[in-house]
């Protein structure tokens, strides 16, 4: 990939793409039951068109069940790993994610909540558990910072992952204090809290791409401001950047994505970690070139998290926040030991 230019060439696209496509077809036909690409495809096509499916080809498993699951776990991935590249680029923190900041923990206890005692909006069955999460994330990502603020003026990396992990230990011990009350729901609560989005569905998805389109563009139009912010706040007000409202936008946004994210798939850990440090082996710095190549490798990295839940011990199907943890946690040693060693 070349570097030398400003912004994603369509040729990158082009690749990002097909890899995707391609990524995306494999989950569709592998599984505990395994599909012919061929057959996969036909289904696929004629399910968009309302052409009839031949015979013989599994529609209910293809269209009814996996092809839901993959678009919602892409469109997660991508969501996540934005939303990780764009926390890293404004607080200028190689570690700062959802999970490790401790927002994604947040978001998980006002869906946790909203799930456990029936919090819900008439007329919307997905707003009650959405408005929950994104208002905990976005109030736990404003709590965490200025208490870390408030403890170290300096506002080190250090500083912030150690208030994040603490609020995170805190939002646990509160996730397990309410599903202690949430009588028969309990089973439910607890898988879905271990991140899984085996009941996916086209209303999810669409519910995701819709976050994607409106969050994900607010995040992407703000790549030459993070650009900015990598070299300092004061290079950033010096170059005609409005420090505040940008933070605030980013934020907001963030909170919003991870809170949709959470509420749909449950708590999903370190892909907004990892995959935002594989996008800039690839692109390098620029953030015009990295929240681009974020987002494809994303969903990818999700989708193979998931591809690997469903097969690794199939039939038994393991929950995708145990496969994505079990990379994350390796790659924040890492990183760490990375960042070391970089001082």
């Amino acid at each position: 990939m070349k570097r030398n230019t400003d912004r994603f060439t369509g040729m990158e696209y082009l690749v990002f793409t097909l890899a995707l496509l391609a990524v995306m077809i494999l989950c569709v036909c592998a599984g505990s039951v395994s599909l012919p690409v061929g057959g996969t495809l036909t289904a696929i096509w004629n399910g968009i068109f309302g052409l009839p499916i031949p015979e013989g080809v599994p529609k209910a498993i293809i269209l009814s069940v996996r092809l839901p699951r993959v678009l919602c776990v892409a469109l997660s991935g991508a969501a996540l790993s934005l939303c990780g590249a764009a926390m890293q680029g404004l607080l200028r923190n190689p570690l700062a994610d959802g999970s490790t900041l401790g927002v994604t923990a947040g978001a998980s206890l006002g869906a946790v909540i909203a799930l456990a005692f029936g919090v819900a909006i008439p007329g919307l069955p997905y707003a009650g558990t959405m408005g929950m999460a994104m208002a905990f994330a976005f109030g736990s990502l404003l709590m965490i910072l200025s208490l870390a603020y408030t403890l170290d003026k300096s506002f080190s990396t250090h500083s912030i992952i150690l208030i994040g992990v603490i609020f995170s230990m805190f939002a646990s011990a509160l996730m397990s204090l309410v599903i202690s009350f949430s009588g028969e729901k309990i089973k439910s609560i607890t898988f879905w809290t271990m991140g899984s989005l085996s009941g996916s569905n086209y209303a999810y998805a669409l519910i995701l791409l819709a976050a994607l389109i409106l969050c994900g563009g607010a995040l992407l139009s703000h790549a030459r401001e993070l650009n900015a912010f990598a070299v300092g706040e004061d290079n950033a007000r010096h170059v005609g950047v409005n420090v505040k409202r940008v933070k605030l936008t980013i934020l907001i946004v963030v909170s919003i994505l991870i809170g949709v994210c959470v509420s749909i798939g449950g708590t999903i850990s370190f892909v907004g970690l990892v995959t935002p440090h594989m996008a800039r082996m690839l692109t390098g710095p620029n953030h015009k070139r990295l929240l681009p190549a974020s987002l494809y490798l994303g969903a990818i990295f999700l989708l193979l998290s998931d591809l690997a839940a469903r097969t690794i011990l199939r039939p038994i199907e393991l929950s995708i926040g145990v496969v994505t943890s079990l990379v994350g946690a390796v790659a924040f040693v890492i990183i760490f030991r990375r960042t070391r060693k970089g001082r």
